[in-house]
């Protein structure tokens, strides 16, 4: 018997496509995550059958007295207090914040200075300080290291300018009216 071409041709790759199927087949069987091993005795669903063994943890478990979240409860057999946990999420509050010292006495009591004096601050910079309540060489002259690196995480992109152009310094010969020093360290700033 003589076979048409075009089968001929086409038998590798029937047989090709056979073959993988076959073989996709047997990996898949293989990998199956549950396997049934013999007849078990009752199903835990079947009727008389006891609870299942993995379940028997919670069915134990005492219920619980309060539905907040975190809070110590008393367990109606110990009188003990234990924490409750969950998977709702609890809110965070942001630490308070310090306030920023307040100036201290200065020539013009009251009134807020050229900040743009310091150098490396410019009409951007002494907005955002401003929206903060910093107004006056003083209270940047008071920061403390804490203080420069709370107000620093609040000058976004300017980040780190505080440390680097040296405002509690300038700000400090600002404020003792020290011209001459400011203008010798600092430069010159009309």
């Amino acid at each position: 018997m003589v076979m048409p071409a075009n089968f001929q041709e086409a038998l590798p790759f029937i047989l090709l496509a056979i073959a993988l199927l076959v073989a996709v087949w047997i990996i898949l069987r293989a990998s199956r995550k549950t396997k049934v091993i013999g007849e078990q005795e009752g199903d835990v669903l079947d009727e008389g059958v006891g609870p299942a063994a993995r379940n028997q943890a919670l069915i134990d478990a005492q219920p619980s007295t309060s539905t907040h979240t975190g809070v110590p409860l008393e367990t109606a057999d110990t009188k003990e207090t234990q924490p409750v946990f969950s998977n709702e999420p609890v809110p965070l509050t942001a630490p308070a914040e310090p306030p920023v010292p307040a100036p201290t006495e200065t020539k013009d009591a009251g009134a807020s200075d050229d900040l743009k004096r310091i150098k490396g601050l410019g009409p951007k910079l002494v907005g955002i300080l401003n929206e903060q309540g910093i107004t006056s060489f003083a209270q940047i002259a008071a920061w403390t290291d804490a203080d420069v690196e709370r107000v620093d995480a609040k000058l976004g992109r300017f980040q780190g300018r505080i440390t680097r152009d040296k405002w509690v310094e300038q700000s400090k010969l600002l404020v003792e009216g020290d011209e001459s020093g400011f203008s010798e360290t600092f430069g010159n700033n009309g």
